[in-house]
């Protein structure tokens, strides 16, 4: 079973929409199998449907993939707490290379992450900082009124009303995101948001820059 615009999108007058707004049936269940601790880092690093947002040196003698969810709060959590202090810490030195992977609990993470992969078309800043600022105001547009906020925020980024309903009926967007998803499921054992692989090492939950900093800086002193 995949995601498709069916299943999370259906028309309305209300808000003008040619295409869609958000539905609320469910994304397909995990499978009961245990966590996979770690994955071989060529395994990691294969090219997906859609091509890896990243951050950083591609040179670094570390790597940190992170599978998140839009509407994840521990993920907004991290992003606000602690992302910050990596990306200065980290990544601007050279010493992690950062990868970001959608990974939709819901339907309305789906349509997020298909808005942030739309803007950052041609600049991949632009994809950041979008999911940022939808991290920072994930309140606003996921737990109160959804579309119309999301669709202000996308404004603000740049989305005009019809750029924003052609995103959302982009079935290449968002089969490529399912695809990373599924990937994460099926290969990598991916079964809760954030979670982190450090050097293929897997590392759930929303870590702190210390807990970070306890995997990141063995691998730097080597």
């Amino acid at each position: 079973m995949t995601i498709t615009r069916r299943e999370f999108c259906q028309s309305t007058a209300a808000l003008a929409l040619a295409t869609a707004v958000l539905g609320v049936s469910s994304l397909p269940p995990f499978p009961g199998e245990a966590f996979a601790d770690s994955v071989p880092t060529e395994e990691l690093m294969k090219p997906d449907a859609l091509p890896d947002m990243v951050m950083g040196n591609e040179k670094a003698p570390v790597t940190v993939i992170e599978y998140a969810s839009m509407t994840c709060p521990h993920c907004a959590h991290f992003e606000e707490t602690t992302f910050p202090e990596l990306k200065k810490r980290y990544i601007d030195t050279g010493k992690v290379r950062f990868i970001f992977r959608e990974f939709p609990l819901d339907n309305l993470a789906a349509a997020a992450f298909m808005l942030a992969r739309c803007s950052g078309q041609s600049d991949k800043d632009k994809y950041f900082a979008l999911v940022d600022t939808l991290f920072r105001q994930q309140r606003q547009w996921a737990v109160e009124k959804p579309i119309p906020p999301l669709l202000a925020i996308a404004k603000q980024a740049g989305f005009t009303e019809q750029t924003f309903n052609e995103c959302l009926a982009n079935q290449k967007v968002l089969d490529g995101i399912e695809s990373v998803r599924q990937r994460a499921v099926d290969k990598f054992k991916v079964q809760s948001t954030p979670t982190f692989f450090i050097n293929g090492t897997a590392y759930p939950g929303a870590l702190s820059i210390e807990d970070l900093a306890k995997v990141i800086d063995p691998y730097l002193k080597g």
